[in-house]
């Protein structure tokens, strides 16, 4: 019997409820025997652009990877990514270094791969030979002989000029006195200096002579004393001459060991250079580091410490430091907050204050992955505050320019650094879903500007014999990777299976590799109780079950409230205007169907159709499109020569959460049909399934939950064999229905009906003719058309008549 010919009423064979894959017709015994598939099942076309990603060498080909969570994305970019940077050079090592001239703008030192650490190295080494080699140089014989001639030399000079003027007041019996508070003159009479009291008794002229040449001496001994500074001055510069020609010779012979390793490369002899200047101006730092460091009960760590502040100046602070063998780089960042992801310039308190120096600049993602790839999770990016501009900052800029980001909020004020930006090389890969690529292109002009490239992540796979060994293959790699038993082939046909659930359609193999993965490691976990070397069916039959057991509380309370009737659902008998919708409940990974009382109620009126959910605010924009389409279907095919006069409403009953989606529409039409007909509805079946204004019952989402939900509620109460589901007959494909199901159609317990129309159903659940016009236009009377026809005109007459009464002019609306 072909489809066509099918009765009415007649439900789909058990065979067609859920698709088996035979063992029998794979190739193997246990996965043990497969090879594992390198590349994911049907991602070709996301896979390709990855790769074109990874490969095209112009700046803005950015990538966002988008699809399903738990298809393998990240795993999948990961691994093309870091195979292709192991293919490529080691990029550049950056350094930052300090700029003498203008210590708040360090200078960024680029430098061939694999540099970058050795400098730094030699560096500390410098230092600490200099540290060691200045001050013995300093305490050397050679050295004292010169600067104690050279502090002789002056000190000998200035004594000299103060006892010529000396003897030249004695000469003129004046004396020099040496005071704490300096020099002064005294008169000498008799060899005895003239005390004030014998000053004032000596006569008149021989006081004026002593204050004469008091006077005049007191000019000359200003003037030998401002001499005194000068000769001081230039004792000061031979003994820094004298300083600066021993520290070269220390620096310069520790500076060409350095140079002759690194010298080759402009920037680091630049580098070197105001090094070696900015040591001999400074050599007392040394000196002073040494008589510090000999100081105190631990000298070797009061050195090492006094090092560290100390000689920061000519530190290297690396950024990035490749190793000899190194490849080009491929970093994952987890957490992308701003500072994690551009870098930082950190903080210390000093009295009080925070203070830096470039020492303190701390590499970002984008540093470490620079030349290379580097891997993000959309969401976190845009979650952490400004870490989304400074990533477009730096991308539209081709440079990494380090910036604090308190400095930048205004939240602190204090002294920092203005870094060189280093030029930006680099590959991002965002991961994110759909939703949040469409939110992006729509709202951000930059970012189909700076992410040219998509990968789309397949959902699911058609079905073939490629397909389906591929599927293995990739368990095989999976379990073997994973540390698992292998699996039966009994297994694997079971798990393709779920897998199509997965997919809600019995072509199509679900790509969800993160729920099967899941799935099959709990299966080793059962296996392993029952002492078994492989996973066979029962293993990952047992593992569904399990995990639907734990997630179904709720689905388990809501029968329960239909079977001690909280929730008033029939299952028997007939009633007018009301027939069971089915709904579907999702929570996290797990959904469920829910059946529901769907009712309505009609008399005349003006043509109203009320939605009671979407006056209440409780009905969804899709719902109340599913109720509209619904008047249009009336106003189209009965009474056409009449206006329409109907007022009716459409209810879920004891629905408190809320109704979206027009999946109920065909269940809301069926009711509204009764109500019009007078014609009880089966209560033995629920409904589903969307419909268009010409009464095509169209396919919907959720169908294998939905006949499940029904068939546990009738189940409960005991299955009489008359009970079932109408679905669309374009959700046919879609049918995997869990064992029990199929078990109890095969039994003939339980029917599941596909219909194509609305007459189709309505026969059905009414068991009366739905009846086509004839060719005059007219209904059968005794069909349900034809009593909805006449039942609609009814009011139409009726409203006329009322119409047209005394006193009711102007009364209708």
């Amino acid at each position: 019997m072909t489809e066509q010919e099918r009765p009415a009423a007649a439900g789909l064979p058990h065979d067609r409820l859920r698709r088996r894959y035979d063992p029998g017709a794979l190739s193997f015994r246990t996965t043990a025997e497969l090879d594992g598939l390198a590349e994911l099942v049907g991602q070709d076309r996301a896979l390709d652009a990855i790769r074109l990603a990874a490969s095209i060498p112009h700046s803005d080909f950015n990538l966002f990877v988008l699809g399903p969570q738990g298809s393998g994305r990240h795993s999948a970019v990961r691994r093309l990514l870091s195979q292709r940077a192991e293919e490529r050079a080691a990029p550049d090592d950056w350094a930052y270094v300090n700029n003498f001239d203008t210590p708040h703008k360090p200078v960024a030192l680029r430098l061939p791969a694999g540099q970058a650490h050795p400098l730094r190295r030699a560096m500390q080494g410098l230092v600490d030979d200099l540290a060691s080699d200045i001050p013995a140089l300093f305490e050397s014989d050679e050295y004292q002989t010169q600067r104690r001639a050279i502090d002789e030399s002056y000190a000998e000079r200035h004594e000299s000029a103060m006892q010529a003027f000396a003897e030249k007041a004695r000469a003129q019996n004046i004396a020099l006195l040496r005071t704490p508070m300096g020099f002064m003159l005294s008169a000498v009479k008799d060899g005895e200096l003239v005390k004030p009291d014998d000053y004032q008794k000596l006569p008149e002229d021989e006081r004026e002579e002593i204050d004469r040449k008091i006077a005049a001496l007191q000019e000359e001994l200003s003037e030998v004393l401002r001499e005194a500074p000068r000769i001081e001055k230039r004792h000061r510069e031979e003994v820094e001459a004298l300083n600066a020609s021993m520290a070269e010779r220390a620096v310069d012979a520790r500076v060409a060991e350095v140079t002759a390793e690194f010298g080759h490369l402009e920037a680091i002899r630049r580098f070197l250079d105001a090094v070696r200047a900015d040591i001999v101006e400074n050599a007392e730092l040394f000196l002073k580091a040494a008589a510090q460091a000999n100081e105190g009960p631990f000298p070797g760590a009061v050195r090492r410490a006094h090092r560290e502040s100390v000689f920061d100046r000519y530190a290297v602070n690396v950024m990035v430091g490749q190793e000899a063998d190194a490849t080009a780089p491929f970093v994952e960042e987890a957490l992308p907050t701003y500072d994690r992801l551009v870098g930082r310039i950190e903080h210390v308190s000093q009295m009080g204050s925070l203070v830096t120096n470039f020492t303190m600049i701390r590499p970002g993602a984008l540093h470490r992955a620079n030349g290379g790839y580097l891997l993000l999770d959309a969401r976190r990016v845009l979650s952490e505050p400004y870490a989304w501009d400074g990533l477009k900052r730096c991308l539209k800029s081709g440079e990494i320019t380090i910036t604090s980001l308190a400095e930048r909020l205004s939240l602190m004020s204090t002294t920092s650094l203005e870094p060189d930006p280093i030029p930006l090389d680099i590959r991002v890969a965002l991961v994110g879903e759909r939703l949040m690529h469409a939110l992006l292109v729509a709202f951000d002009p930059d970012f189909s500007q700076l992410f040219k490239l998509q990968a789309d992540f397949e959902d699911a796979v058609d079905t073939g014999d490629e397909a389906v060994d591929a599927f293995a293959r990739l368990v095989a790699g999976h379990v073997r990777e994973a540390g698992l038993r292998p699996l039966t082939a009994e297994a694997v046909a079971r798990l393709m299976e779920e897998a199509a659930r997965l997919a809600g359609d019995t072509e199509k193999l679900s790509l969800r590799l993160e729920a099967l993965s899941d799935l099959v490691r709990e299966a080793d976990h059962y296996a392993g109780d029952r002492g078994a070397e492989e996973t066979g069916a029962e293993d990952i039959a047992r593992a569904v079950d399990e995990a639907e057991r734990r997630a179904g509380r709720l689905r388990d309370r809501m029968q329960e409230a239909i079977r001690r009737g909280t929730v008033l659902i029939d299952t028997e008998g007939g009633e007018v205007g009301q027939v069971n919708g089915l709904s579907v409940i999702s929570l996290g990974g797990f959904a469920f169907g829910r059946p529901s009382r769907i009712t309505a109620r009609a008399r005349m009126g003006t043509g109203k159709l009320v939605d009671i959910e979407r006056e209440v605010e409780l009905g969804g924009p899709l719902h109340s499109k599913g109720v509209m389409i619904l008047s249009g279907y009336l106003t189209s095919n009965y009474a056409l020569d009449a206006p329409f006069s109907l007022h009716a409403s459409l209810v879920f009953e004891q629905s408190y959460g809320g109704v979206e989606g027009d999946s109920a529409s065909s269940a809301e039409l069926y009711a509204l049909l009764s109500a019009l007909s007078d014609l009880p509805i089966d209560q033995g079946f629920a409904v589903t399934g969307s419909v268009n204004q010409r009464g095509e019952v169209q396919a919907i989402g959720g169908v294998n939950e939905k006949i499940e939900g029904f068939f546990e509620t009738c189940r409960a109460r005991g299955l009489t064999g008359t009970q079932g589901v109408l679905i669309p007959e374009s959700n046919v494909p879609h049918l995997m229905l869990r064992d029990e199901v199929v078990e109890a159609v095969r039994a003939e317990r339980f029917r599941v009906i596909p219909v194509r129309t609305i007459d189709e159903g309505i026969e059905i659940l009414t068991g009366v003719p739905a009846g086509a016009r004839d060719a005059d236009g007219h209904y059968p009377e005794d069909s349900v058309n034809g009593r909805v026809e006449a039942r609609l005109r009814a009011f139409a007459e009726a409203r006329r008549a009322y119409a047209a009464r005394p006193g009711t002019q102007g009364a209708e609306r």
